[in-house]
């Protein structure tokens, strides 16, 4: 892992931005260091324009170890990143995007569990099994999102997930994986069978 990531996340969030899954400031992606601290990117940026100094260097505890300046301040959603690199010590990257996509599926139930079709590209997910039945965890999207990071928390700490990756309810899909180049394969992964299950239900499989 490189000890200053940061070109690494302008690349992604570049990609994303042009994909449509980061429009405007939407979204948020950090990677870890081996220190344990993490870049993340600063609230309320581009993400089609970010520069290096766009980012934040955080603790996992929430302090600010590095920021370009001090109205520079890391993003909204920092206490979701820093719960997920707790709950997974082998996690290295944290990506958040807003698709389209993302958010239709997120309302395909009403459980806390969305049910993913058995398609070979789950394999892409680390998911290796004969017709498997996966489901993708679904959370209330809270206003209050350090909320939403104790809802990840409390549940993830019971039941962990079965793919690294979770939708929050109308607002987007967060992966988690022991490298950018990792996660970003896991948000496409995870993109193309939203794709997939919206296609299916406009043609009414």
């Amino acid at each position: 892992m490189e000890t200053n990531p940061r070109q690494t996340i302008i690349a992604a969030a570049s990609h994303f931005y042009q994909l449509g899954w980061m429009m405007g400031t939407a979204g948020n992606l950090s990677v870890r260091i081996p220190d344990g601290s993490f870049w993340i990117t600063a609230s309320g940026r581009n993400k089609g324009e970010l520069t290096s100094t766009d980012f934040v260097r955080m603790k996992l505890d929430g302090t600010i170890i590095e920021q370009p300046h001090p109205d520079v301040r890391p993003s909204a959603e920092t206490s979701i990143h820093q719960t997920i690199y707790s709950l997974f010590p082998e996690a290295e990257a944290c990506y958040h995007v807003h698709s389209i996509e993302a958010n239709l599926v997120s309302r395909f139930t009403d459980s806390d569990n969305l049910p993913l079709p058995p398609l070979e590209m789950l394999k892409g997910l680390g998911v290796w099994e004969e017709n498997p039945q996966v489901t993708m965890p679904i959370f209330v999207n809270h206003l209050d999102l350090p909320r939403i990071a104790q809802d990840i928390c409390d549940r993830f700490e019971i039941t962990p997930p079965s793919v690294s990756a979770l939708l929050i309810r109308d607002h987007g899909i967060t992966v988690w994986a022991s490298s950018p180049r990792e996660a970003s394969n896991f948000l496409e992964i995870a993109e193309y069978i939203f794709r997939y299950m919206v296609a299916a239900r406009t043609v009414g499989f």
